[in-house]
């Protein structure tokens, strides 16, 4: 497999800028390797996920279709994959950011699984689910091993111009970041380039935005997974669940020194039911936030049960945040149940063993998921037990 090293980053830079504006300093914590860097051979590059992929394709006998969902702004085909024929349909996104690595593997190894099993169970979920997972949504950041994409703003005003005169987008990067070269190769944190809107067109008032403030879906990536998401709408009337996988900080349990493997969330915007989220009221009819907390409470309990050990350091992301902007916002506000999931550190703070732990504890929570809303035992929990998943710290306590 091919050999890669992404660049050595100090612990301060990594907490201050891998997770973006206008996220908790609960969510960080210091980095326990100290800043050091290793090798990330054991994730996927663009051309091994397509080799991959279909292999995957000939292999299930028709399990599993692989489709180019979409284009890169550099050309990339986005690759989709759909397996299951049921009503209920569940939408899964990795590598969204590209420097984000782990759900990739984790979402490959659960296809491969869902296409050659013959047992009962997985037969079941077939039957229930359509699955549609993107694997690698921001292809050209994965290939730069980046947060953004590649993409220039008079590139974008090139597809839109009336935005001629409007100021680039708050979330365009085009200096140093995090060891990375934006200033040669421009692009956008795609995360933040979705609008509840999804048939909004860009008006050059809503430009440069702001964090807690819609996108605009000027980049091809976000265009795509809008796509995605309208044609299952278009085909099923609905998307049940829709799950991003990403990486964040080094948070701990909230009231302890222990580390958390993984955070989750099922909120990013304000219920527009109350009053802090009275700007979404127009979604308010469809907005399922005891779904989406349902759906994280089996993601939760599906890892505590593996019994004590670093599985269970699971804790809850930052409740705080209004990201419309955000894929899961935008789709929150148009009827998804949303689950975020984000592992402790970025790919390359972590040896061999450490990653494989994090591959399975994704794996894990996404099969809880999967088997809660096959036989419907999601909807059997307590959407307000929620709130007793232990919160992110950034640092330790007793």
């Amino acid at each position: 497999m091919k050999r890669k090293f992404l660049k050595v980053l100090s612990s301060t830079v990594v907490a201050a800028t891998l997770l973006g504006p206008n996220v908790s300093l609960a969510e960080r914590g210091p980095n326990p390797t100290g800043g050091t860097n290793l090798s990330t051979e054991a994730f996927l590059n663009y051309d091994e996920l397509v080799k991959e992929l279909n292999q995957l394709e000939q292999a299930s006998a028709g399990i599993v279709n692989v489709e180019v969902a979409g284009k890169t702004n550099q050309g990339r085909s986005i690759q989709k994959v759909t397996v299951g024929h049921g009503d209920k349909v569940v939408l899964i996104q990795s590598e969204i950011h590209g420097n984000e690595k782990t759900g990739t593997v984790a979402l490959l190894n659960i296809l491969k699984n869902l296409g050659q099993s013959n047992s009962p169970e997985i037969k079941k979920v077939l039957d229930e689910l359509t699955i549609v997972a993107i694997p690698m949504m921001n292809v050209d950041g994965s290939e730069l091993d980046r947060r953004g994409n590649e993409m220039k703003w008079s590139e974008v005003v090139g597809k839109f111009p009336q935005l001629s005169n409007a100021k680039p987008t708050w979330n365009y990067y085009t200096t140093p970041r995090s060891g990375d070269d934006y200033a040669s190769k421009p692009g956008f944190d795609v995360n933040r380039d979705f609008n509840p809107d999804l048939n909004y067109v860009p008006k050059p008032q809503d430009f440069p935005g702001a964090s807690e403030k819609p996108g605009w879906f000027i980049t091809p990536e976000a265009q795509t997974l809008r796509d995605t998401y309208k044609g299952l709408k278009s085909k099923f009337g609905k998307v049940d669940v829709f799950i991003d996988l990403h990486h964040q900080g080094f948070p701990y349990l909230e009231g302890t020194d222990e580390r958390a493997t993984m955070s989750i969330s099922g909120k990013f915007v304000p219920n527009p039911s109350t009053p802090e989220g009275a700007k979404y009221a127009e979604y308010a009819d469809d907005f399922k936030y005891d779904f989406s907390r349902q759906l994280t409470l089996t993601a939760y309990n599906a890892l505590q049960a593996k019994g004590n050990s670093v599985f269970t350091n699971i804790s809850l992301y930052d409740q705080s945040i209004d990201l419309p902007g955000t894929a899961l916002g935008t789709f929150a506000l148009n009827g998804s149940g949303t689950v975020l999931f984000e592992v402790s550190g970025q790919t390359q703070n972590f040896g061999q063993k450490k990653n494989g732990q994090l591959v399975k504890t994704v794996e894990t929570g996404l099969m809880g998921i999967i088997n809660g809303v096959t036989d419907g035992s999601v909807h059997n929990l307590n959407p307000s037990d929620y709130e007793k998943i232990p919160e992110s710290s950034s640092t330790p306590g007793i």
